[in-house]
Order: C-alpha cells, then structure tokens, then sequence
C-alpha cells in the first residue's frame, strides 16, 4: 500500500486537531505527518499516538515532500500559501472560500460528487460546513424528484469560528450567571444566552456572505444553475453542532415516507424522526459523531411538492474536517495523486 506524506496547515486549532485525530481514527496511509502553523503556536509539542511533532511555521519550503496537503487556517493563509504548496507538488485540500468559486477548482462532498475529483489542477476545497450539511440532504432527494427552490434558516454553533469562539460562549455564559457584563471580541454582540442573525460580513443585497455561499455552492455542487436557495444564517449559543429548519420545493408531488426511506438508504445519513417519543437531532446527539441526522420530515402544507426538515450535524467533523479526509480517502481510491507527489 501506498503511504502519502502529509502537512496540516493550522494543525493547532480544532479543525487541524481534527484532521490529526481522523486520519488516525480512519487508517488513512499516511508514511509522515507535518503539522503547521501561521501563528504564534509554531514551536508547540503536540503528542500523538505515541509520537510527538514540533509544530513549525508554515512556509514554501514545507511543502517540498508533501503529497497532500490540508489547510485550515483560514483565509488569508490560503491565499498566501495555497499556490506555494501546489508549486512544491503538493495536492491541496482546502477549507477556506478563497478557491470554491473557481472555475477549475472541484467543490467536493464524496457522498455527493467525488467524481469532481478528477478534474482537479492542485486544489480540491471542501465545501462551507452549511453547504455540507444541506446538500448531503438535498442530493439523494434531487436525484429522484428534482429540488427547485431552498427556504433555510440555520442554527449554528460557535465551533464555527474555532476554539476562541467557544471559549468566548463559555466565559460569557458564566459572567452572565454572575451578574457580570460580558464583553465581545469575536462576536458583534454577546452570544452568551444569546442568538445573532449575522454569519460573517452584510452583502450589498441584504444576506451575509455566510447565506449567500450556501446559494453559490449548492449550485456548483449539484451542478446545477437553476436552483433557488434563500437562507438566514443565525449564531446561537452552543459549542458544537450545526442545524438546519429546511424546506424544500421539488418539481413534482413528494411524501414523506418515500423521503424518509430515499434518506434513509444515503450514505452518511441517519435518519430520526419519530415524533411520538420525541425523537429527533439536536447538537447534543450529533457532536462527536460522523453522520448528518435528519428528522422533523414533514409536509409543507402550502405545497403539496414542497418537504419541511430538521439536520443536524457535528461541524468540525462532517462538515469540515471529515469531508476532507474522505476526499484524501478519494484521491486514495482514484491514485489521482500517488505517494511522493506523482500527479
């Protein structure tokens, strides 16, 4: 078996930690692993099955021997090193916005089009975790009665922003329980017992640029231009787990037993939906674990074609650092790229 060398850049944040732990946890071939950074966490000793790695800074010269390469350290790191690590001969797997609108660039979620893959020039991304999480749903559906429009407000946890975000809920939580008044450094307000209408920066239009990714990347992942998605994006006050209140138009008449079968059998879907004994996801049953669940499936009364869901899912698995495993696992399977950077 071919073994892949292997560089995590923002390998000290969740989301590297993450990747760290899955590729361990999936028995990824992996020959060496290089764990990167771009911030003052270079130096760092971090322990690992029975190994330890010096965190290093995150430069050209890092990638020369480097197969594949995993960066989540944001946007401005892609930008700056991503076309480096390509030059070295690495194959980039990307989780920032910088390269997902590309034209030549695979917006990729296995379940749902890893044949994408194969057109790929360096650079693979993995889509926005809400983009994940939607389409995994919307994709079985689509296949056998085609989604014309999306109505979806999200409910999204702080891990989105990282650990300094969770932190900020945790240290807010206990100043409002002691009668303190928090302040904000990384949310615009309080998020402790709080939910804020806001994912990332106002567009012109109305939406943020967090709702109006999830109508762009929908439409590249499906391939499909015609498609409507209509989203409001909204912080709330929990660690992991994002979810969504979804309601989907399709061009013909649906049930929700042909739904809820067609779901069932998807891969990387579990469905929970039995109302009678309040059975449903929430962030709660879905942190930690590597499934998008579904419930709540239900039909929209003004619109005998149109479904009403409820998803949810772990954020930094599923929706960003197990999506770019398994498309690693992809690359594996296809030998789009070979051990030692033979593309």
């Amino acid at each position: 078996m071919e073994k892949y060398r292997v560089a995590i850049v923002g390998a000290t944040g969740l989301l590297g930690q993450g990747i760290f732990s899955i590729l361990e946890q999936r028995s990824f071939p992996v020959d060496k692993v290089s764990l990167l950074a771009t911030d003052d966490t270079v130096g760092r000793t971090i322990y690992a099955s029975r190994n330890s790695y010096t965190v290093k800074a995150a430069n050209k010269s890092e990638f020369n021997d480097i197969d594949i390469a995993f960066f989540v350290a944001g946007d401005d790191a892609s930008r700056r090193l991503v076309p480096q690590a390509v030059e070295s001969g690495a194959t980039v797997i990307d989780s920032s916005s910088v390269f997902r609108q590309e034209p030549d660039v695979p917006l990729v979620i296995p379940e749902v089009n890893a044949a994408d893959i194969q057109a790929h020039r360096g650079i693979i991304s993995s889509p926005n975790c809400s983009s994940v999480l939607l389409n995994m749903v919307i994709y079985p559906l689509h296949r056998v009665n085609r989604v014309k429009r999306v109505i979806v407000s999200t409910y999204q946890s702080t891990s989105g922003l990282g650990l300094p975000a969770m932190d900020e809920l945790t240290l807010q939580t206990r100043q409002i329980m002691a009668g303190e008044n928090p302040k904000s450094n990384i949310f615009p307000h309080e998020i402790g017992f709080n939910v804020l209408p806001q994912i990332d920066v106002f567009l012109d239009n109305g939406y943020t640029r967090e709702e109006w990714q999830l109508l762009e990347e929908t439409r590249k992942i499906l391939h499909n231009n015609d498609i409507l998605v209509s989203a409001t994006c909204v912080r709330v006050p929990t660690l992991k787990g994002h979810c969504q209140a979804a309601t989907l138009e399709f061009s013909s008449e649906i049930n929700t037993d042909f739904a809820g079968d067609t779901l069932a059998k998807a891969p990387g879907i579990k469905v929970m939906d039995d109302t009678d004994i309040n059975l449903y996801p929430h962030p709660r049953i879905v942190a930690g674990t590597d499934l998008v669940m579904v419930g709540r499936i239900r039909q929209d009364v003004m619109n005998l074609y149109g479904l009403g869901l409820w998803i949810a899912a772990d954020n930094t698995r599923k929706g960003t650092a197990l999506n770019m495993v398994q498309i690693a696992e992809e690359i594996n399977k296809t030998a789009r790229v070979k051990a030692g950077g033979r593309k």
